[in-house]
């Protein structure tokens, strides 16, 4: 069996940071097109030409720190963290620190402009964008010659360096569409050293596999949890490594524990959409609740599968039916109006969706590896430049790291789901009562009364915690609502092993998440924790574990992690 790879503490934490950073989920699902960027850059040359003075104050300006640095009265320095420039040789050689301050001051009067000239606040969004993306490609240390680093490496290797990022180089060009890998892709096998707990696939349908997981403890509580992940990526980020194995966790608490796996679709599954997707899950509930001779169960949605496990709520609401006790929502906005502005969002327009939409149904699919390049794009520090450095200018393999090696694993979405997931943010319907219909049932969040818990990250630019703040508002006031001191995915994968964690817990506050957030109490340690005790108090009472996985009429098939994991 493959070992899993081992890296530094430190290492892990930058990694993890960068995964977040890159993480499709559930945003973005609407995709850029070029003519965005255009207009983005258009946008920054109207600004120069509307107000040239700004300009020329701030060319003045530079030139003036151009003379500083020349003569060695410039202090600037990088900001605290900046990883770009951490070689000794960019403070002791004069030629590099030059170099560094030229790029600062430069990066600086482009950023102060654009602050400074009069456009409106959200032109001002999409001209930052375009600059940020112009100011981090010409920073020095993306080429050998002004890296010290790479210069380094370059005369210790004998220039091997440089011959072993040209064959990096062009294997990208051939296997990753021209952008740098991110991870090792060598170092992981999904079933060895990835999604390895022992299971098995009870039951098939065209678009969903159901794992059971075999219990890990002599009595299990009755009612089981049935996890739904999103769509846009592969189930196994509940099950990566043991040492943050969602599922592990489960299983030691005595939960009895389920597991959709989502097909990879193509384009002959064009039109499946969010009622396909909302009917297959409750077939496969249904066979939970079999299984485990149970009339309800427990659910846990992350992202958008808590999107679809919101929906499937609702749906059975509507029908009178009560197969869901309990819901967890995990990094889930259900309010699409409180997503707030941001870089990406400001270049996102009705006419931006409506193409988004119209690609797809072209293609039957939208690729979740057009998104993550596109997605490189709007953070190119960390998502392209970096892994350039480091795969090409020093000649080194990118890191062997689980959350990114899932993060590449990505999947398809159907043409007619991806429509049903961009008429979200115009219908807003989990706010809006009977604006969403699943296979003519109408839904009206406002009707559902089930215990809630509800996870948000603090440092989240995915999912904004203040817009999961409200994801638990809708699901009511009794709602559990956890804060998380991580973001996106370590929102996720925090084991009680995390000696950094914290959360803090307190009673959802009618006038917002600011109030919330002054009454809260902090608590050190994973919300793991807290969340099995909430679990225990809603599962029902401790039987013994089931000797076999599933059952007469619906048999153990393929060993986890199934079948439909390994479709590319």
């Amino acid at each position: 069996m493959s070992k899993e790879p081992r890296l530094e503490p430190d290492l892990v934490d930058t990694l993890t940071d960068q995964a977040a950073r890159s993480t499709l989920t559930l945003n973005p699902l609407v995709g850029l097109r070029s003519q965005d960027l255009f207009d983005a850059a258009a946008t920054l040359i109207k600004a120069v030409t509307y107000d040239p003075t700004t300009a020329a104050k701030q060319w003045l300006w530079f030139v003036g720190e151009l003379g500083k640095i020349v003569t060695g009265q410039s202090e600037r320095a990088s900001q605290a963290g900046d990883r770009r420039f951490v070689d000794p040789a960019w403070k002791s050689s004069k030629l590099h620190r030059g170099l560094l301050q030229a790029y600062l001051a430069w990066g600086s009067a482009v950023d102060t402009f654009v602050d400074q000239c009069s456009l409106s606040e959200l032109d001002k969004t999409r001209a930052r964008l375009i600059t940020s993306i112009i100011v981090d490609a010409l920073a020095p240390t993306n080429a050998l010659l002004t890296n010290p680093a790479a210069l380094k490496q370059l005369v210790d290797s004998g220039g091997e360096s440089l011959w072993r990022g040209f064959k990096n180089y062009l294997a990208d060009l051939v296997q990753n569409r021209g952008l740098p890998s991110q991870v090792q892709k060598s170092a992981f096998k999904i079933g060895e050293n990835l999604a390895r707990t022992p299971g098995a696939v009870v039951f098939r349908n065209p678009v969903v596999e159901l794992i059971q997981y075999a219990s890990t403890t002599s009595s299990v509580r009755k009612r089981p949890l049935v996890i739904t992940p999103p769509q846009i990526n592969k189930y196994y980020a509940m099950d990566l490594s043991p040492d943050k194995s969602l599922v592990q966790f489960l299983l030691n608490s005595g939960i009895q524990t389920f597991c959709i796996s989502w097909r990879n679709p193509t384009a002959e599954q064009r039109n499946w959409g969010l009622d396909t997707y909302v009917a297959a899950l409750d077939e496969a509930v249904d066979v939970v609740r079999d299984i485990a001779s149970v009339d309800n169960v427990s659910m846990m949605g992350s992202c958008s599968g808590g999107i679809t496990s919101a929906a499937y709520l609702g749906t059975l609401v509507g029908r009178n039916q009560q197969k869901i006790k309990n819901i967890v929502l995990a990094v889930c906005v259900l309010d699409t109006a409180t997503t707030g502005d941001s870089a990406f969002g400001s270049l996102v327009t009705p006419e931006t969706m409506r193409a988004a939409k119209e690609a797809s149904r072209l293609r039957g699919v939208l690729d979740g590896h057009d998104l993550a390049r596109m997605f490189a794009w709007m953070r190119p520090n960390d998502l392209i430049w970096n892994y350039w450095v480091n795969n090409y200018l020093l000649g080194k393999e990118p890191p062997a790291f689980d959350i990114l090696y899932w993060n590449a694993d990505t999947t398809r979405l159907p043409a007619r789901l991806h429509s049903d997931y961009i008429d979200l943010y115009f219908t807003n319907p989990f706010v809006n009562p009977k604006k969403l219909s699943i296979s003519g049932t109408a839904i009206d969040m406002a009707q559902v009364e089930v215990d809630s818990y509800v996870i948000a990250g603090v440092t989240d630019h995915i999912t904004p915690w203040k817009s999961v703040y409200q994801t638990a508002k809708i699901m009511g006031n009794d709602t559990t609502f956890i804060l998380s001191n991580s973001g996106h995915l370590q929102s996720l994968l925090n084991p009680p092993t995390n000696q950094k964690a914290s959360f803090v817990t307190g009673p959802l506050a009618q006038s917002g998440p600011d109030a919330f957030l002054a009454g809260s109490k902090k608590h050190q340690g994973s919300w793991w924790l807290h969340w099995r005790d909430w679990l225990h108090a809603r599962s029902d009472e401790e039987i013994p574990a089931p000797t076999a996985l599933g059952n007469a009429r619906h048999r153990a098939a393929e060993p986890a992690p199934g079948t439909y994991v390994f479709e590319q």
